[in-house]
């Protein structure tokens, strides 16, 4: 099966281009060829093998345009009546050229050549489609999920995101990074459902972050900013949508000079500190509900304060990753993962997390997979923020 791709530092999106097929199947005509070449000597005459050349516009019309094909019909018509005349070939003479038999084999040819010339015009059609419809979801996770800096003031910041559709390329689950004059504010949540609804919600989620964390003093603020951004846009859905756009979501805020980390979480996995090979939950068991959702409630947000310091790596995750299963069944032991590996740099942690699921569940996920991991310097306190785009 092929290896997901992965997200971490998506770069931006190239021009519109056709998957390319595997060499094998580029060369496969000529296999083809070949053999027919390696039986034909050794069959008796009443066992044309060359009538096996009909196939060959077939063959060609995988991997190849409408053109090569028309061409390759050509040539298999020619080359049946060449090993026809040929009195090398297990004593055939030049009259079996015109056989009536070898007059169908040329018909059947060029009938089936017609026929393959016509598929493979429908498939590259059908493939530019294809590569259009990738390119606009490039440029929609470009848009959703914008690549986040390596630095944001005395943070080392890295993410990545793995759908598990092979050829999906967004989904719902989501992560942003903003350096604000009231410290660096991250979050990632996961969104409920798939499909075009999911993206939308993540979007509207994203949108109302990427404002309120510059304008909202603190995290509860801020949470419920969000909140009411997403019941706002959920009121103007109708029927059953509306009970399907709640977002389960972590809130972080890292003061860096203060050595700082406090966490609302909205329903979502706890964020994990690492910390000189120490691995730990940051969980109180005071989750809130997820967004869209607080209204049932009527509740505050429950902000954690933990203390940061230099070296400190936190790393916030969706499901998808401790959701994970083995072919036997178990799921992903995050925790238990990440503290055998010992300390990582900052820069390792998500590359060997990625390759670590993927040969966990034997390149088979289930479920989308986001993680965002956040690094305080050990040689800076606040630092500035304005390496980031936007601060």
């Amino acid at each position: 099966m092929r290896r997901h791709r992965p997200a971490i530092e998506a770069a931006a999106p190239d021009r519109r281009r056709l998957p390319a097929d595997p060499a094998w199947m580029r060369w496969l005509p000529v296999f083809y060829v070949a053999g027919v070449l390696a039986l034909e000597p050794l069959t008796p005459v009443q066992w044309p093998v060359s009538f096996l050349l009909i196939a060959l516009p077939l063959v060609a019309a995988f991997a190849h345009g409408p053109v090569f094909v028309a061409g390759v019909t050509a040539f298999a018509i020619v080359f049946e009546g060449v090993l026809a005349g040929t009195p090398c070939c297990a004593g055939r003479s030049v009259g079996y050229l015109w056989d009536r038999h070898y007059v169908t084999a040329y018909i059947c040819t060029a009938l089936v050549g017609a026929l393959a010339t016509i598929l493979a015009s429908h498939r590259t059609r059908r493939e530019r489609t294809l590569a259009d419809v990738r390119f606009v979801a490039d440029i929609a996770q470009h848009v959703l999920l914008r690549p986040l800096p390596h630095r944001i003031g005395g943070l080392l910041v890295d993410s990545f995101y793995v759908s598990a559709a092979a050829e999906a390329r967004i989904g719902g689950d989501l992560y942003e990074a903003v350096p604000t004059t009231h410290g660096v504010r991250l979050v990632i949540g996961d969104v409920r459902g798939k499909g075009l609804l999911a993206v939308e919600t993540a979007a509207t989620l994203l949108g109302a972050f990427r404002e309120a964390a510059h304008e909202e003093a603190d995290l509860p603020a801020l949470a419920a900013r969000v909140e009411t951004s997403m019941a706002r846009r959920a009121e103007l859905l109708s029927g059953s949508e509306v009970g399907e756009r709640f977002v389960t979501a972590v809130f972080a805020e890292i003061v860096a000079g203060d050595q700082v980390l406090k966490i609302v979480n909205c329903g979502h996995p706890p964020p994990l500190l690492i910390r000189s090979g120490e691995v730990r939950e940051l969980g109180t068991g005071r989750s809130g509900p997820p967004l869209n959702l607080g209204m049932l409630v009527g509740e505050p947000y429950h902000v954690d304060v933990h203390a940061f310091r230099p070296g400190d790596q936190m790393l916030m995750y969706t499901d998808g990753i401790t959701e994970t299963r083995a072919p036997d069944g178990s799921f992903y032991p995050l925790v238990d993962r990440v503290r055998s590996w010992g300390p990582l740099p900052h820069g390792e942690l998500l590359v060997r997390l990625h390759h670590d699921l993927l040969d966990y569940s034997h390149d088979r996920l289930h479920d989308d997979v986001a993680a965002l991991t956040a690094c305080l310097r050990p040689d800076q306190g606040a630092g500035d923020v304005s390496t980031y785009p936007g601060a």
